[in-house]
């Protein structure tokens, strides 16, 4: 590594600097991100041998142009805003937040990381590429689906004592709807507008099926078997694979867990010892586990076996849920990992070659880096040996 060229981007523009590896500032400049300043921006970063560029916050503002460096075959690292934000904080100096002082903290920050567990290197996989624009877009539709209904509910209260019930679907709102002829102008206004929400649910809701379909295609075209899983479904395994990326970035399960946030942190007050779930994990994989664990309690599952026994203990509700969240988050760590070892093998091999054991063990964890706590749903914590339950599936 030659140089360092640290990146604060923006919409519209991003400031680099480029340091030696000593620190010393070699170049500073602004340039703009349509055609003409990125690609004056790359001329001026190619000007330099053995550059490494350090883009902040590759996962939000700074995606559209680390993708696009990437493409043209720079090699570009992932430094989030909070390290950056770190090295600012000792900087000298009025300690004003510039972009020039934003992409010398990059720039720093980047120089100076620790080796563990190390920066993350921006890749570009198409179909994980595809399969994020698709699952947001699930989500979006998701989200303008409950407006919709919220919309439906309250019109319909102003035109049926009562209004309707709670899970209302567009069939059941049509013929609700179909009962009621209205004669004042308010009423006839507000039956029409119900009419065109229906609509408009009719219309997402065939959007969300056919997403739905696209994404199980996708996953299951790329060799994932999270669906095998009881519930995540397309769109949790979709996201997972979407958001994760290379799953052996993760040094282990550990680490996987405090990444989602299900990992239990310490707390203390006083002589009161509790535990709390880190809000700093990533929020849509939290929700995708703990949609995973509410359908698993709700039907006859190992996972909900292994929740009553630690209700039986004496673990609270709150806890035991916390529990499960995490095993089950060992579960898909260990099922990501088994899945892109037989990928990575077939990709050497191909599809009829020999596999290693790797790509052959269980999803349940029998991996050379796992531990025991990998095996599904131990028995209640006794002095004596627990007896492993079958796997969550």
């Amino acid at each position: 590594m030659g140089v360092i060229i640290g990146m604060d981007p923006h919409k519209r523009s991003a400031t680099i600097e480029v340091i030696d590896r000593t620190g010393r500032r070699l170049e500073v400049g602004r340039f703009g991100t349509d055609k003409v300043g990125y690609a004056q921006m790359l001329a001026a970063g190619r000007t330099h041998q053995d550059r490494v560029w350090a883009v902040e916050g590759c996962n939000g503002i700074g995606r559209h142009i680390a993708r696009r460096l990437v493409h043209d075959g720079e090699v570009v690292l992932d430094v989030p805003a909070k390290l950056s934000a770190q090295v600012r904080v000792f900087a000298t100096g009025n300690g004003r937040k510039t972009d020039p002082v934003d992409a010398h903290s990059v720039a720093l920050a980047a120089l100076y990381a620790p080796p563990d567990p190390g920066l993350q290197r921006v890749l570009v996989d198409d179909d994980l590429v595809v399969l994020g624009l698709l699952v947001d877009r699930r989500d979006e539709l998701g989200r303008a689906r409950t407006q919709t209904i919220n919309r439906l509910h309250r019109l319909l209260l102003e035109l049926f004592p009562g209004g309707a019930k709670q899970y209302l679907s567009a069939p059941q709102a049509r013929a609700l709807v179909a009962t009621i002829k209205p004669r004042d102008l308010p009423g006839k206004t507000r039956r029409r507008i119900v009419v065109e929400l229906i609509g408009e649910l009719e219309a997402i809701d065939r959007k969300i099926k056919t997403a739905e379909k696209d994404l199980a295609a996708l996953v299951t075209e790329r060799g994932s078997t999270l669906m095998e899983l009881t519930g995540i479904g397309p769109t949790g395994a979709a996201r997972l694979l979407a958001d994760v990326g290379d799953v052996h970035r993760f040094r282990d399960k550990n680490r996987f867990a405090s990444w989602n946030g299900t990992a239990p942190l310490d707390a203390s007050s006083g002589n009161q010892e509790r535990h709390r779930l880190s809000r700093a994990g990533n929020r849509r994989i939290n929700r995708t586990l703990h949609i995973m664990a509410v359908v698993q309690l709700r039907n006859p599952t190992p996972g909900r076996e292994f929740y009553r026994v630690k209700k039986a203990g004496g673990t609270p509700s709150m806890m035991a849920m916390r529990s499960l969240k995490r095993r089950l988050s060992n579960v898909v760590y260990a099922r990501m990992v088994a899945d892109q070892d037989r990928r990575d093998q077939n990709r050497v091999t191909g599809p009829g070659g020999q596999r290693g054991n790797d790509s052959d063990s269980s999803a349940t964890g029998s991996q050379p880096h796992t531990g025991t706590s990998d095996k599904p749903l131990p028995g209640p914590a006794t002095p004596k040996p627990r007896t492993p339950l079958p796997a969550m599936s």
